[in-house]
């Protein structure tokens, strides 16, 4: 995942996340959720869910592309649905491409709980540009 230095990966801590699987438009991450993202029941308190899926997300496209060169991901648009609750101390987040047309891609994301039932759907659409 992200390395320290990220404002928002050192929020979540996401350089100290396993790696559960990683191939091109394919990610599976188990993420951890310190204190200063949880409520007062323990939950991730859903101000933070579109982080993780922003980092989680951008990361997958990351993975599969080629060519060289650095790019900026811009994201689009994000749609979340809440099913349940997503209680810590981690959470499973799988992350897939779904398609790819010219420099816009959509991605599909899942936080899964101890139980693996989808708690988060998330879909989002990146623009990747080229940095000048």
């Amino acid at each position: 995942m992200y390395q320290r230095g990220h404002p928002a990966a050192d929020l979540l801590r996401s350089w100290s996340w396993p790696v559960l699987h990683a191939s091109p438009g394919h990610l599976r991450v188990e993420a951890s959720l310190p204190e200063q993202v949880r409520n007062r029941r323990g939950q991730l308190f859903g101000g933070f869910t579109g982080t993780y899926v922003d980092l989680v997300a951008s990361a997958t496209l990351h993975g599969s592309l080629t060519g060289g060169g650095r790019v900026w991901l811009a994201t689009t648009s994000m749609r979340l649905e809440y099913l349940a609750p997503v209680i810590g101390p981690t959470v499973v987040i799988d992350s897939r491409i779904v398609t790819t047309r010219g420099r816009t891609s959509v991605i599909d994301t899942r936080f899964h709980d101890a139980d693996d039932e989808v708690a988060v759907h998330a879909v989002t659409t990146f623009r990747v540009l080229p940095v000048a």
